[in-house]
């Protein structure tokens, strides 16, 4: 039985530093790599995201879903053997407040 091959992602933030690289199994949910990011968020980053529905993760153009497996979400095209794949993380803003009244636009005035 061959050993599955263990896959090295590193995720770069906006600001183009980057969380990793780590090694990961193929098996390995779109969800659980972004609990990973959530637990390795950089603590002097402002507006860290708060659950994995705050975060998006882009790999070669596409926006992978929180159900696909690595193997599932992986385009071998883009990737070369034994080379880090970097994966872009994208963190949803935070809701403005409900509380806050919205104002129509009057074009009256």
């Amino acid at each position: 039985m061959a050993v599955e091959d263990l896959v090295e992602i590193k995720f770069r933030l906006a600001d183009g530093s980057d969380i990793g690289p780590s090694k990961f199994s193929p098996s390995t949910t779109v969800s659980s790599l972004k609990e990973k990011i959530i637990a390795l968020w950089p603590k002097d980053k402002e507006n860290g995201p708060k659950t994995t529905n705050d975060l998006k993760l882009i790999n070669a153009g596409r926006i992978l879903e929180n159900n696909k497996t690595l193997a599932e979400s992986r385009l071998p095209v883009a990737e070369v053997p034994g080379s880090v794949i970097t994966m872009h993380v994208v963190v949803r803003p935070p809701l403005a407040e409900k509380n806050t009244e919205h104002k129509p636009y009057n074009m009256l005035n």
